[in-house]
């Protein structure tokens, strides 16, 4: 299925966009958000994650994507590289090569997770950036604490490198405690950009409502070419936004057991097939499976199974399951 919860936005926020519009919030907002929603986010960033910062460090974007999207137009230069750790979300690497930037790769076998050697190994003189996402899509993989202050050490020692810390599922986290890595390691506060939004925790995909914090000269960079592409964010999405980081966040518990039972059920079903094994996703809501058990097997038409495209099309074409 797609990347988003089957749930329903909550009613306070629903009723807060509702008044919204009641009360002709309907013009034109700030390019990089209302003052409202950026304080909100501010708040949210030093209660949830013990970060300062202040209004001009805020950029709201239509979506944690555009907010990414800008913030490589804005860096990256011919050559530049971005270490991306896979499994990634799909869009990483994309966004990299659209504006002249190498994607470098880095496969992650250990728990499909960084480590300090595999990070080490791949910096550079090139390197601009490296990208950090937990809760990860799709493994579900949480880095703890103890693991970002390892990461933080070695990009200590590499002051010409700069991190985004992708958090849009920080809220859907099973057996571990969240944390940012500008939150475990201050001295990277300079070079740290996090990006967050409402789309998961709040079930509000299609409001489109995602934000960035950091260094303020970026920061104006990428609101700047926001005000050349698509202006502000939804104004009434926006009121919304602000309702749901200001708001009761009580909900977020049940939604996250119901994920959870979910989760142990499909991990024990899909592990309980012959050819299939999923690890346990630690955040998130999704499974990487592997079918490697699948791999040189024919399906009943007399097909063989090469590879995991082959695999997802005889899903497809067999049984009418679709899977990425």
């Amino acid at each position: 299925a797609a990347g988003e919860p089957d749930f329903d936005t909550p009613d306070h926020i629903k009723k807060a966009a509702i008044q919204a519009i009641s009360e002709g919030k309907t013009k034109y907002t700030a390019v990089d958000g209302t003052r409202e929603l950026k304080e909100a986010i501010i708040n949210k960033l030093r209660k949830d994650n013990n970060l300062e910062y202040t209004l001009n460090q805020i950029c709201v974007g239509t979506g944690a994507k555009q907010v990414l999207f800008n913030l490589f137009m804005a860096t990256i230069n011919s050559g530049d590289e971005v270490i991306i750790p896979a499994p990634y979300w799909v869009s990483y690497v994309d966004m990299v090569s659209l504006f002249g930037g190498l994607p470098v790769v880095v496969e992650c076998k250990q728990n499909f997770k960084l480590t300090v050697e595999l990070l080490k190994s791949r910096i550079t003189k090139k390197t601009k950036w490296l990208i950090l996402n937990s809760p990860n899509n799709p493994a579900g993989a949480v880095y703890t604490c103890d693991e970002l202050k390892d990461i933080a050490q070695i990009l200590l020692e590499y002051p010409h490198m700069n991190v985004v810390t992708d958090d849009i599922y920080e809220h859907i986290i099973y057996d571990e405690k969240f944390f940012t890595i500008a939150q475990v390691e201050p001295k990277l506060y300079d070079r740290v950009f996090v990006v967050n939004g409402v789309s998961k925790a709040y079930a509000m995909t299609g409001w489109r409502i995602g934000y960035i914090a950091g260094r303020s000269d970026v920061v104006k960079a990428i609101s700047t070419l926001q005000s050349q592409s698509t202006s502000n964010p939804n104004s009434i999405a926006q009121a919304a936004a602000a309702a749901a980081l200001n708001g009761d966040h009580s909900f977020l518990k049940e939604r996250t057991r119901i994920f959870k039972s979910r989760r142990d059920f499909m991990v024990k079903e899909l592990n309980s097939a012959p050819g299939l094994s999923a690890s346990v996703p630690q955040g998130a809501f999704y499974l990487f499976v592997s079918c490697e058990g699948l791999l040189s097997k024919s399906t009943k038409s007399g097909k063989i199974i090469n590879n995991d495209l082959d695999f997802t099309e005889y899903l497809l074409g067999d049984h009418l399951v679709a899977v990425v």
